[in-house]
């Protein structure tokens, strides 16, 4: 075995997790566990949001502006925007509840694969939120793009 082998095979590469370190870990699991609920109604009421739209947003078109819809159909593009912003939504809330079950489970029965469980959550949670943020941003790159095109072509 070569030295990075043996050195990632030793506990916590040498590392304790003391009472100080432990009861940080727990109260960021108590408050992972807080917004990962949180972020679950969200959800619904996201998706009840979505849903509303869907179904009322040309009568809300017709109250606000004329008695027909300026963009008929856009309600349910709307609602299914919505409905796909809630689903984006949900996964980070499932990885971040999981983190926090998991770290209390590790902490109170001093359980390596729960730790190890955890912290595998938390890596995901960000890797999904990196993701999604470099996603975001080529988004917002491409849209500056055709602005800024579409303002030189004029």
């Amino acid at each position: 075995m070569d030295e990075l082998d043996q050195s990632s095979q030793s506990p916590l590469f040498g590392l304790t997790v003391d009472q100080s370190a432990r009861g940080h870990l727990l109260e960021a699991a108590k408050w992972a566990k807080f917004l990962a609920i949180v972020g679950f109604v969200g959800c619904g009421l996201i998706v009840c949001v979505g849903i509303f739209m869907a179904f009322n947003f040309e009568n809300l078109q017709r109250r606000s502006y004329s008695d027909t819809p300026i963009f008929p159909g856009f309600g349910a593009f709307v609602g299914f925007a919505y409905i796909i912003g809630a689903v984006l939504y949900f996964f980070p809330c499932l990885f971040l509840l999981r983190f926090s079950n998991k770290m209390k489970a590790a902490l109170a029965s001093d359980n390596q694969e729960h730790l190890t469980g955890s912290f595998q959550n938390l890596k995901i949670l960000y890797r999904y939120k990196g993701i999604l943020t470099i996603i975001a941003l080529a988004i917002y790159l491409l849209a500056f793009l055709f602005v800024g095109l579409g303002l030189l072509i004029r």
